[in-house]
């Protein structure tokens, strides 16, 4: 016959209940950290215990909460979109490569408007934003179908 005190279903779930106040203990292997102060870790994958995908996360620095936004190379190793952790070098250039971009595209509007061209403007809404032709009317609103 089973022991009665492991099937006792009320103590296991006290136990339980107990256990979840506990924090848990989770300890992976430091992956890298990003120029923002996040850092991450990873659990292997192990098939041999039946986990068949690794654990991946970050912890953001203290003061900070999860809303803010991580650089795209870490997201991707975070998502399983690559296998290997970003270099500091690979990070350097992207951030290189988006600054010279952010200059570029000032100096493109800068000469933009000195050539006399005027700031973006909101599209029309409505009927007005179609476009009107030569030799073609407005239909009458008031006209319906079938009426004579």
């Amino acid at each position: 016959m089973a022991n009665g005190e492991s099937r006792n279903l009320l103590l296991v779930v006290l136990r339980n209940f107990v256990n979840s106040f506990r924090p848990r203990q989770i300890r992976g292997n430091k992956m890298g950290k990003d120029y923002l102060g996040n850092i991450y870790f990873e659990i292997p994958a192990d098939p041999s215990i039946g986990k068949r995908k690794a654990s991946r996360w970050y912890d953001p620095p203290k003061g900070q909460d999860f809303q803010e936004p991580i650089p795209a190379e870490w997201e991707a190793w975070l998502r399983m979109r690559r296998p290997v952790p970003p270099t500091e070098e690979e990070i350097e250039k992207n951030l290189a490569i988006a600054k010279m971009k952010k200059i570029n595209a000032a100096k493109i509007e800068e000469q933009r408007l000195a050539e006399g061209g005027s700031l973006p403007t909101l599209p029309e809404r409505g009927h007005e934003s179609f476009p009107v032709y030569p030799g073609m009317s407005p239909g009458d609103p008031d006209n319906k179908p079938g009426k004579q």
